[in-house]
């Protein structure tokens, strides 16, 4: 769904039959603001700007995507009458919240790959039906999107090389099916599939849970052999690893943490 339908479904899932609020007493002008009570990085700006023009809120931005914000700061004012503000509020809180979430997490990852040059992905393990709005997320937060989805590149993964008797032939075959511009990348668990696999013509070769100690030897392969190929580093990757990781000499390193280890952080909103 695009942006709009998925906005007005959410708040659809919300309002469910119609807000009770409204039926007791009439509507009257109303301001609230939305509050910060943690630090975090701002993200949801285009979902909550979308469901503003829906429901004819004025909204003054105070933060911007991806811009920082500490515990106090008023992200943004909300004005319109008071029985649009209310029903409103839980779905704008929701949307924000996941995303600013995602995205400060997003960011503490980026914050300590910069310094090497190594580009943060993200990945497809993120929740069902909000893939986009997730991926939106990390790259507020300073992530690069991976692949959105199956048709995006030709990922051979560690299951897919269970199917293929030889790789070469098979990359090779590929390259005559899929799009000229579409990129094929192997997932190697070892130093000999990732030699195959350079071998074989990829043009991005995925270390799958390996050391730190496993992919410097790649790193080293690939760049006395095969320097047009990018690597990248996957698997354990936390906080307390990925500098380890960023040190190997990698392009870049992707986890998946960045979505399904993201806690909510603490906003709320007030009327005045």
């Amino acid at each position: 769904m695009n942006l709009e339908e998925f906005v007005k479904s959410t708040l659809a899932e919300d309002i469910g039959r119609g807000d009770l609020y409204a039926l007791v007493e009439e509507a009257v002008e109303a301001e609230a603001y939305v509050i910060a009570k943690c630090d975090g990085i701002m993200a949801g700006q285009t979902y909550v700007n979308t469901l503003a023009f829906i429901e004819e809120l004025e909204i003054e931005w105070l933060k911007n995507d991806s811009e920082s914000f500490v515990d106090g700061d008023i992200l943004l004012r909300v004005r319109a009458d008071s029985h649009r503000v209310l029903r409103t509020e839980r779905t704008l809180l929701n949307m924000l919240l996941h995303a600013s979430s995602i995205a400060t997490l997003t960011k503490k990852y980026a914050s300590i790959v910069e310094p090497y040059g190594v580009k943060l992905l993200d990945t497809r393990k993120t929740r069902p039906q909000l893939r986009v709005f997730e991926k939106y997320a990390t790259r507020c937060g300073g992530a690069v999107n991976h692949r959105l989805g199956l048709d995006d590149s030709l990922m051979i993964k560690d299951t897919h090389l269970k199917t293929i008797k030889n790789l070469k032939n098979y990359i090779q075959k590929a390259r005559r099916q899929i799009p000229f511009t579409t990129k094929i990348e192997v997932e190697a668990e070892t130093f000999d599939i990732a030699k195959e696999a350079f071998e074989s013509g990829a043009d991005v070769v995925m270390c799958d849970n390996m050391t730190p100690e496993q992919i410097r030897e790649i790193v080293a392969y690939r760049d006395a052999n095969y320097a047009h190929i990018t690597l990248e580093a996957s698997g354990n990757i936390s906080l307390k690893t990925i500098e380890s990781y960023a040190k190997t000499g990698v392009d870049a390193i992707s986890s998946g943490a960045l979505t399904h280890q993201a806690n909510w952080i603490d906003i709320s909103m007030k009327v005045q």
